[in-house]
């Protein structure tokens, strides 16, 4: 079989074209009962899968940087479908949350439409790229997190919330494994690799405890069913990063500065200088021609 480009042999399937989300896939929500379960608060509903939009839209925004950039055309090929799995996340989420809380907002409102106090996004998503070592810390992190959230999310009492879930445990699975097999290849390679793996994590993990310190939203999806209580993924989480790190010969870092954090400062608007230079280069076109479509 020839090709005319390296494109076209990269996104030949059995004959089809599965190069961007959205083509080819079947759809997670075919069948599903969108009502809101008998006594749960919309507007908390809302709340809930705004939050877990935000930390897929703005990972994934991060992540697609990597575009050109990465070491490697499979990292970069990698990196991309890892940033599409995160959108595709992002957008049943963010159509969910404008759906529950009765604002009829759409995936596209919300996503270019907000500032940036208004996003719930935990702020380990928001750190600008850096090295290819500090990338893959940072997901390596999210994505072990996630993972255990959505694996309990995937029993919500909330169809919807459920079906992403089970259909992100599948992708958030390979992100894990991806991130873990990098860690160890970096931490225990080279001495400056190792010097680099180590440095990633070092960074990184000053957020970590923001991840599971539950807010009101969070307590009262768990108190209805519908949510999952990021606490209890903490024991998972600590025992998956041991045995990555100890592959990798690295060091645990030491407690985070934010141990004991009453709130989630993320979760609450609050986030790192980041973020804004993020919406501005990830909104300015919907923003200049807002009525547009493609």
């Amino acid at each position: 079989m020839s090709f005319d480009n390296a494109y076209e042999a990269l996104t030949a399937v059995e004959g089809e074209s599965r190069w961007a989300f959205g083509t080819g896939f079947d759809d997670p929500l075919s069948g599903v009962d969108t009502a809101l379960p008998d006594g749960v608060d919309g507007a908390a509903l809302g709340r809930y899968c705004l939050m877990l939009g935000d930390d897929a839209l703005i990972a994934a925004q991060r992540l697609i940087e990597w575009v050109t950039r990465a070491p490697e055309l499979e990292d970069e090929l990698a990196l991309a479908n890892i940033a599409l799995d995160l959108l595709g996340q992002a957008r049943l989420l963010l159509a969910r949350a404008g759906q529950a809380d009765g604002s009829g907002r759409g995936e596209d409102e919300l996503a270019y439409f907000r500032d940036e106090r208004e996003y719930r996004n935990v702020r380990l998503v928001e750190l600008p790229g850096g090295d290819f070592a500090q990338t893959i810390a940072r997901l390596l992190v999210l994505a072990t997190w996630r993972l255990a959230l959505f694996a309990r999310l995937a029993e919500s009492r909330d169809p919807v919330l459920a079906a992403i879930a089970a259909k992100g445990v599948k992708e958030l699975a390979y992100h894990r494994e991806y991130a873990a097999q990098w860690t160890t290849r970096l931490g225990d390679g080279t001495e400056l690799s190792h010097a680099r793996m180590q440095r990633g994590l070092d960074e990184a993990w000053p957020l970590v405890d923001e991840l599971f310190a539950p807010n009101a939203t969070d307590r009262e999806m768990v108190a209805a069913g519908v949510g999952a209580d990021p606490a209890q993924t903490r024991a998972e989480f600590d025992d998956v990063l041991a045995q990555v790190v100890a592959a990798a010969t690295l060091r645990r870092p030491e407690t985070s500065a934010l141990a004991g954090v009453a709130g989630r400062l993320g979760r609450d608007g609050i986030h790192t200088e980041h973020l804004g230079h993020l919406l501005a280069e990830m909104q300015i076109l919907a923003r200049a021609h807002p009525e547009a479509t493609w």
